[in-house]
């Protein structure tokens, strides 16, 4: 079984810092790509950033030059590093795990998994 385990989302002030970490939990042998999205309430779920098992970075527009992200532990946990938060950065974040192929078998292939999500609320 794999899942998706999310933290640090928290309060921060406008200006402020935060770090968000996903780690991809289970018998992993590869993942094709991680990510993290957002969704306020009323708006649909947004891309804000994203790595490919080869190294390409994708980010949201609205985020660029603000945040960044990075990954660990054989590509099995990445963060999300986010500078100079505003309130319109106030959303539940999720991190996204795209052809997610297990180590054990029989191999089993999951097209995408999806943390519970963190919220993260910046005041002005």
């Amino acid at each position: 079984q794999v899942r998706l385990d999310e933290s640090g989302g928290g309060l921060a002030q406008a200006g402020d810092s935060l770090r968000l970490s996903c780690l991809a939990n289970g018998n992993i042998a590869r993942i094709a790509a991680m990510g993290w999205y957002r969704q306020s309430p009323g708006s649909l779920r947004e891309m804000v950033a994203r790595i490919t098992d080869g190294g390409l970075i994708e980010y949201g527009d609205s985020v660029k030059g603000r945040f960044t992200i990075t990954r660990a532990d054989h590509k099995r946990t990445i963060y999300l590093q986010m500078n100079s938060l505003g309130p319109e950065d106030t959303a539940v974040y999720y991190c996204k795990a795209e052809q997610v192929i297990t180590a054990t078998m029989p191999r089993t292939t999951y097209p995408e998994l999806w943390g519970q999500g963190t919220l993260v609320t910046v005041s002005s």
